[in-house]
């Protein structure tokens, strides 16, 4: 049980795999991508799920990576709606054929969520570094004829940002439900090509324009979710809503994190190899590091915003001063913000020349083990 101190999860983001048919520059994915190839087997996965749901978690998020890569993925799901969980899939839909929808589909999957590069093939697929786009519009009128909810995912950048109406067309033509259009989050291959995503502030603000118009002229019939840019704001996001509050991450090799990307943080590992996934919750460093707000500094600690934003993002605050206890640089009042505010005036002064050569993604071979091994229960 959850001590009275530490709320219950509410979420969980199961990272299936890091493998991945795409090869996108913005992906946030580690840059080691070898080290998570030695991945939770099928008999870990369920374990996992039954003590996600003891811990009080609702729905659970399928991703990667590509989830579809798992031979496994139909078990899985099937296990998580026996348990009670609302289940999304986070997919780029390749690999979404019509035999595996209907699989998911009799597995009791609720939820499908399709990313999509542009909202015109040249650029869609090279943005994804590979044909895909056709694909992708196909699985989505897939996924409606199966009758399920469709989210369509949009990771903006400097590149299709200016065609966010024509991308807004598309959804409403596919007949998505929901559409969430997030500006680049820089980490991971995001980061290392951050000079040729990050878009200028008069591209923001003419796609703010256009997202408003949509948003009123859509409103009860298709949702539009706009997450803006954490470098153009004046105060940072909440992590996840706080770190350690209400969501958790297990990434491919069975290492729970606070969020997505705290792999990259230097903080002590805690794996469902080792350890009960409600001792990881309530009781490991890495989850109590960052949990509360007595661990930050000022001008945080002195800030009444701190129970709002809690300090921004640590592992953002680690990428741009190599400190994760450090004010997120995004913040207005950060003595770092100087960092965030020159890559903006750099983007800015960039805009009228060709963007920069963005590194693709890899995608080395994954090296899972059999997925229907287990291994020894374990408790903390």
């Amino acid at each position: 049980m959850a001590s009275a101190a530490v709320d219950r999860p509410f979420g969980l983001l199961a990272e299936l795999t890091y493998g991945c048919p795409l090869h996108c520059p913005y992906c946030s994915n580690p840059l080691d991508l070898a080290a998570y190839a030695d991945e939770l087997t099928t008999a870990e996965w369920l374990r996992v799920l039954a003590e996600a749901r003891a811990l009080g978690v609702l729905q659970l998020h399928l991703s990667g990576g590509e989830p579809l890569l798992r031979r496994d993925l139909t078990e899985i799901v099937r296990s998580a709606s026996e348990l009670g969980l609302y289940t999304n899939l986070i997919t780029s839909a390749l690999g979404l054929t019509p035999r595996r929808a209907g699989q998911l589909r009799a597995a009791g999957l609720d939820h499908v969520q399709i990313s999509v590069q542009a909202d015109e093939p040249a650029l869609s697929d090279r943005l994804a570094g590979t044909p895909s786009f056709a694909r992708k519009l196909a699985a989505a009128r897939l996924v409606k004829e199966l009758g399920w909810p469709l989210t369509l995912n949009v990771v903006l950048h400097r590149h299709n940002v200016d065609r966010v109406g024509r991308v807004l067309a598309l959804a409403e033509e596919l007949g998505a439900d929901r559409i969430e259009l997030a500006h680049t989050q820089y980490y991971g291959w995001a980061l290392r090509n951050r000079a040729g995503l990050l878009p200028s502030r008069a591209q923001l603000e003419s796609a703010e324009a256009v997202v408003r118009a949509a948003r009123a002229r859509l409103e009860g019939r298709m949702e539009v979710i706009y997450v803006l840019p954490d470098y153009h704001g004046r105060y940072p996001k909440p992590c996840m809503g706080g770190w350690g509050r209400r969501q958790l991450t297990v990434i491919p090799n069975g290492e729970v994190l606070p969020c997505p990307t705290a792999h990259t943080l230097p903080l002590p590992r805690a794996s469902v190899r080792e350890h009960s996934l409600a001792w990881i919750w309530e009781c490991s460093p890495v989850f109590q590091r960052f949990r509360g707000t007595d661990w930050m500094p000022d001008p945080c600690r002195s800030c009444p915003r701190r129970e709002v934003d809690f300090g921004g993002c640590r592992c953002q605050a680690f990428a741009l001063t190599g400190d994760a206890a450090r004010t997120d640089p995004v913040c207005h009042l950060s003595p770092d913000h100087g960092i965030v505010a020159a890559a903006v005036q750099a983007a800015d002064e960039a805009a009228q020349s060709p963007a920069a050569v963005l590194t693709p993604r890899p995608n080395p071979s994954r090296r899972a083990r059999p997925q229907s091994s287990g291994r020894a229960a374990h408790r903390a």
